[in-house]
């Protein structure tokens, strides 16, 4: 029974992050085109305030789920989190190890914890009413994005979306809700990248330290034959692991997301 219960609540966090990650990118579900073809058509408009048919519901949910690889790495925490992983794995000196796939894997358990209470909110808010008839897919929509646009926001520097409004040509919104999507993700995205490589950069330090340290050690005793990496790599992962170098990691990058 505990492995049922189980399997049943991480079904059901898939089915939070592919409605949450939908939210933003389908903003004109309730006001879509009908679409006519030979021998028939499909009706995406609702009247009188009525709910969509199942099996349209079942289109738009695979729909989602095939965006939902694409959405994960532009609208959550994943980007910061690869990236940092990444770069750890080349400070260490070992740019094939661990393999991608585990790195991609420990990233996307990491995303889920940092983006649980944005799930929690979507689920209270939004998806749950929806699930119990309480509102429409349009009352879905603007609810259940205000959660993801709320962490995206305030994981964005100001100057970084400033450009993206400037590049983009259009004005300066007088409020926060009035950004436009198009002008947020990149925005959020530049400065994930940023604070990826800033979190990167002071990785870097203690191991260019310990290279510098081999290498003079190896000039001084004659050896220059040697590689320095040869001795270094051992005693970088040696620190690392002295150290518990995978939790304090992982302990960081969830807590960098945390509004100051």
């Amino acid at each position: 029974m505990s492995h049922r219960r189980s399997d049943t609540q991480w079904l059901r966090v898939a089915l939070q992050l592919s409605v949450m990650l939908a939210l933003l990118v389908l903003p004109g579900l309730s006001t879509a085109a009908d679409i006519t073809f030979p021998g028939g058509s499909v009706d995406f408009t609702t009247q009188s305030g009525k709910a969509l048919s199942t099996p349209l519901r079942l289109v738009l949910m695979l729909t989602v789920l095939s965006l939902v690889p694409s959405l994960l790495i532009v609208l959550t925490s994943f980007t910061r989190i690869i990236v940092v992983l990444a770069m750890l794995r080349h400070a260490l000196g070992m740019p094939e190890t661990p393999p991608n796939t585990v790195l991609i894997s420990l990233a996307l358990f990491l995303t889920i914890f940092t983006m649980l209470p944005v799930w929690e909110q979507v689920d209270q808010q939004a998806l749950t009413p929806y699930m119990n008839g309480a509102i429409a897919e349009k009352e879905l929509l603007e609810t259940g994005s205000k959660p993801l646009r709320e962490f995206m926001l305030a994981q964005t520097r100001e100057k970084d979306l400033a450009l993206m409004i400037e590049l983009s040509g259009s004005k300066a919104p007088a409020q926060v809700t009035e950004i436009k999507l198009l002008q947020l993700i990149p925005a959020f995205m530049i400065s994930e990248l940023r604070k990826a490589f800033e979190i990167g950069f002071i990785i870097f330090l203690p191991f260019v330290v310990i290279d510098i340290i081999v290498a003079s050690v190896l000039m001084s005793l004659g050896m220059i034959m040697v590689p320095p990496l040869a001795f270094s790599l051992p005693l970088k992962i040696l620190l690392f692991v002295l150290i518990d170098g995978w939790g304090l990691l992982s302990a960081a990058l969830i807590r960098s997301f945390v509004p100051s």
